[in-house]
């Protein structure tokens, strides 16, 4: 297995859109790809902007291989766009996972219909549906929006911002 290494790099802070990215000198892709084993799909990484640590995935967009910096990494480091940036990123191999919430699971079992739509949707909505499940923090709020996901399955109501999945 390759060896972890860190590389450290400065870069602008471009914007593509709405979303805030820097791209990432040939050298350090290539020390990523040897590390991933791999040049394509996504890939998960640990990165620092000015000394703050944050887990991310690089991805390929039109093209181009981008990092891209969601606000709370933006804010921490007190960069926006336009600003120059100290990064390290190295290649992340820990297995990232999001465990589904209990009560969608029960609530998926009890509704055998629900589960097959939801086994059906392509990997990036589940993950979404599940993610956003899993960051409630009430009860109420928990089973509110488990009830939500399931009828939004069924093309019954607005779940995550969308109208059917």
């Amino acid at each position: 297995m390759n060896k972890i290494k860190t590389s450290m790099f400065t870069a602008e802070i471009e914007i593509i859109g709405i979303n805030p990215f820097v791209y990432l000198p040939d050298s350090v892709l290539k020390s990523i790809f040897m590390q991933a084993g791999k040049e394509k799909g996504k890939i998960p990484v640990k990165m620092k902007i000015d000394g703050h640590e944050f887990p991310q995935t690089l991805i390929k967009y039109s093209g181009h291989w981008r990092l891209y910096l969601n606000t709370p990494m933006r804010q921490s480091a007190k960069k926006e766009v336009g600003d120059k940036a100290i990064f390290e990123i190295r290649f992340d191999p820990e297995e990232r996972t999001i465990p589904i919430h209990p009560k969608f699971t029960k609530a998926l079992q009890e509704n055998k219909d629900a589960q097959k739509i939801f086994d059906g949707l392509r990997p990036s909505l589940q993950v979404e549906i599940v993610r956003y499940l899993s960051f409630l923090k009430t009860e109420e709020s928990i089973d509110r929006n488990v009830s939500k996901a399931i009828n939004f399955l069924f093309g019954k109501q607005r779940f995550i911002g969308r109208d059917k999945p």
